[in-house]
Parts: C-alpha cells; structure tokens; sequence
C-alpha cells in the first residue's frame, strides 16, 4: 500500500513554533477525550441478537441462513447475527480436509430475512469481532460492530484491517466502513523495505459526547539517505450524513494527533476494544511524549531588583531613624 507524501520532519522547535504546537494539541485534546472508565459499553442493542444454533426458537433463521447460501462456497457457518429484518453472517471454508483452522478464509454477508438475497462484504482471515462503538455518535439507533481482520496466513507481508458493520436503514441491509476491495482501514502491515526503519501506531480516540474516531500513524526512519516521513490518518463517520471519511494530516494537526496516538488507551473505556491500540510502548512514542513534557512553559521566579531599588528599604512597621543634626563648621 503506498501512501501520498506528507512529510513531517522532528527537529528543534521554536517557541513561537511550539507555542503553535501547543495549540493544536489543546485543540484537539479538547476534540478527543476519553470518558471515565466504565463497564461494557452497549450490553443491549436495539432488535439485533445472537443466533442460538442449539435453541429451537433460532432454528428457523438457522434454515433460512443456510437456505440463502446454498449457491455460495463455505465450508461451516461461524456466526449469524439478525438485525430486524437482515442477518449478519460470518462463514468459514476450508481448502482441504487436512488444512489447520487458523488457513481458514472468512467471508462476512449480508442476509435478507425477506428474500433468499446474500451479499458478500469483504473477505480475510483470522477474523476478531470486537465491541460496538459508536463511530456516527452516540445519538446513532444502531451501534456499529468492530471487526479486526488480517489479509492472508503464514505469508511473509500480512497486513492487518479494521472496519465496523453496521445496519443500513435505506439498503435494509448490513454494510462495511472504509472498505475498498477486502481492505479496510489500514492498522498494521508486516512488510518492509530495506534500508528503511518503520514504526506504526494506532489508537481508538472518543470524542465527545461518545462519537469514535480511528487514527494511525506511519513513520519511515530512512536514516542518512534522507529525512524521515510520517504519515498520519484519521478514520470517522460524519454524524450528519453517516457517511465514512478519511482524511491524512499534516502540519501541526498531524503532531497534535500523533501526541494522541502515544496517549490513546481504549481499554480504560471498554476492555473488548483494547485490540483498537497498538505502538504506544515503541520509543517514538516515549520520545514524543517526554518532548512535550520538556516543551511545557514554565514559571521562574523573578529575581531582577525593580528599577527604583537603591538598596535602602525600610521593614514593615518599624519606624525610619532620625536624621542627625547639620555640623556646624566654625
């Protein structure tokens, strides 16, 4: 995956330029908070549950799941998830009898519970269903389902991606975030290039008064060859129109939000999402944090005597001495 060029070079900062940094990084502090720790979040979510495939009163759903994916290549169904009237579908196929079940391919559908209709929406391995978050807001009437997924097994450059599966109201139907083909948002990448020290981040950030919003941050050390780049992106749904974004930073945007990153820790919210933070203990990020520690203004005491100081000042409440009488010269 190549990634469009803003570079962002660490060096000695100003104070008229760390001043700006500061500014930015109150900014978007304010913008990205974590709310006190809590339990669980979202236990119960409006008309979705879990299919039960040992419970008779599942058992239809289980048929007609089954029923719509006849046509389909699958070798077990893991999960079904209904939602009024679409289920989520999570299914497995194996290459051969003899294959380990970490080679598994995963496919996640869209069922209709109206129609034999099944839409596939990505598929990957390893799959990890997380939490729901709340990445339209927290006014949003269904919660969006965090899934982690890798894009290959035992091969030499997996990479790794996250996306959320939502019901849609207009297509009465599940959908994906950020999805392009089979990739998701971009969390991590096992790949590398000679000659080129690469470190990643990525972090779960809350905003108040609970919308989510994904970050990731990509730095390439080259070492003497040229200067090192960073590139930082920001994944969100715009509450208005429930539409995903994905922007890259840059400028003092890009190191406010990196000084985030090296903060983010979802667990305190929700312990389910604590997959959602990775590269928070790598020495950039030490490095950056203990840099913005050493940037912060400080006060000193002021030790200059004030200009109409002629070293005579009286102590409070005693009384000046009287002045001696003029000699007279004879």
């Amino acid at each position: 995956m190549r990634f469009p060029r803003l570079p962002i070079h660490f060096k000695f900062q100003s104070p008229t330029r760390l001043a700006k940094i500061s500014v930015s990084i109150a900014l978007l502090a304010a913008a990205f908070t974590l709310p006190a720790p809590t339990a669980v979040a979202q236990q119960t979510i409006e008309g979705f549950h879990w299919v039960d495939f040992h419970s008779d009163k599942d058992a239809p759903f289980l048929a007609w799941v089954t029923q719509s994916l006849k046509a389909e290549s699958w070798t077990s169904i893991r999960e079904i998830g209904v939602q009024w009237d679409s289920a989520l579908v999570l299914t497995s196929l194996r290459s051969t009898p003899q294959s380990t079940p970490p080679s598994d391919v995963y496919t996640v559908w869209s069922v209709s519970l109206s129609k034999h209709e099944a839409q596939p929406l990505l598929h990957g391995v390893n799959p990890r269903i997380l939490n729901w978050t709340t990445f339209a807001g927290a006014s949003l009437r269904t919660p969006e389902l965090g899934l982690v997924y890798d894009d290959c097994f035992a091969c030499d450059a997996a990479s790794t991606y996250f996306t959320t599966l939502y019901y849609s109201f207009p297509d009465h139907g599940w959908r994906a975030r950020w999805v392009h083909g089979d990739q998701g948002a971009a969390l991590w990448s096992a790949g590398s290039v000679d000659g080129v020290t690469k470190t990643q981040i990525y972090g779960l950030l809350t905003e108040p008064p609970g919308r989510d919003v994904l970050a990731t941050w990509n730095h390439l050390d080259y070492g003497n060859a040229k200067p090192a780049e960073d590139y930082v992106f920001v994944y969100s749904v715009d509450p208005a129109t429930a539409l995903e974004q994905t922007q890259g930073l840059s400028g003092d945007h890009a190191e406010a939000m990196m000084l985030l990153l090296c903060k983010a820790d979802p667990a305190q919210v929700d312990p389910a999402l604590a997959q959602l933070a990775r590269g928070q203990d790598s020495s950039l990020c030490r490095d950056l944090i203990q840099l913005n520690t050493k940037s912060k203004p400080t006060r000193r005491p002021v030790t200059t005597p004030p200009a109409n100081n002629h070293g005579r000042a009286t102590p409070p409440g005693a009384r000046p001495p009287a002045p001696k009488p003029a000699e007279v010269k004879k």
